[in-house]
């Protein structure tokens, strides 16, 4: 299953959090038997590690962050692998699109044209300096605090950006923010097959491509010529027939690798699309 991160922290009810218009401040610790996790957002944030390590997978690159370390995340997907030696503790500042765009509005001398290229990247290195640790465990404070007013942490959040964006290590982020201005339509064929074998429901989809469900139905189906549901089942058993040639994985770990949630209905449709169920297809048409 993927795990949404940005509702996953609102609901959740033992992190600490401060939640405001356009922004949510959470601190998080994950328990050592959590292993592996898909996850996804449709909110970009920035998570900044206390103690522990862990990997986080995008489509294009591995990124491992340890404690005193930060990592800025686009919207997206993404596999996470913690490792087992201490107890993994973040703070995670959620921060929308349009919380950055006003940002950029009132400071539009910070994004004036850089020549700087924009780099096609999921997740962005953070240069934590001392300032910027300072800054966010100030902000961690006011946690452990009641009746903090909102105005005070939404300041504190623009803080955060200025500290970050004045570096000039932080030059790539600088040059995603300025991406934002263009307003620019998600590509709905880049992130379905880049992100078709994630179980997501066809809602979710739609969140990640910035669209209300009919826009994005409408959009699938001038872009595949075929309804979302219809393409997803077809993509998904097209992975699976790929997946089966490895003989390290089991039918359980193929039906799930392809996003299939469960192994009846995966075994199911791959008998109806291919006439012979996994473990028998595989058998038959692939080698050892």
């Amino acid at each position: 299953m993927s795990l949404e991160l940005h509702d996953f922290f609102l609901k959740y009810p033992t992190n600490s959090k401060l939640i405001g218009d356009d922004y949510l401040f959470v601190e998080y610790k994950c328990p050592l038997d959590s292993g592996k996790f898909k996850m996804w957002t449709d909110t970009p944030f920035l998570s900044y590690v206390i103690s522990g390590k862990k990997d986080w997978t995008s489509i294009d690159k591995t990124y491992t962050i340890s404690a005193g370390e930060a990592l800025f995340f686009k919207k997206g997907l993404y596999n996470t692998k913690q490792y087992f030696e201490e107890d993994y503790c973040t703070i995670v500042f959620f921060i929308t699109e349009d919380f950055i765009k006003r940002f950029m509005n009132r400071n539009p001398e910070m994004f004036k044209q850089k020549d700087t290229e924009i780099v096609e990247t999921q997740i962005f290195n953070i240069n934590v300096t001392d300032s910027l640790k300072a800054l966010i465990l100030s902000i961690f404070s006011y946690l452990n605090q009641n009746h903090i007013p909102k105005e005070l942490v939404e300041i504190k959040f623009n803080e955060l950006l200025y500290n970050i964006l004045l570096n000039s290590a932080n030059k790539n982020l600088l040059s995603f923010f300025n991406s934002l201005k263009q307003e620019q339509k998600i590509n709905v064929e880049e992130v379905m097959l880049k992100n078709f074998h994630y179980d997501l429901k066809i809602e979710e989809y739609a969140r990640l491509c910035g669209r209300s469900l009919s826009t994005f139905k409408r959009d699938f189906q001038q872009y595949f010529k075929v309804t979302p549901g219809k393409w997803l089942n077809n993509k998904r058993l097209e992975y699976a027939k790929t997946l089966l040639s490895n003989l390290d994985l089991n039918i359980n770990d193929v039906c799930f690798e392809s996003g299939f949630k469960n192994i009846s209905h995966f075994n199911s449709s791959f008998k109806k699309h291919y006439k012979y169920p996994p473990n028998q297809y595989r058998k038959l048409f692939t080698k050892a």
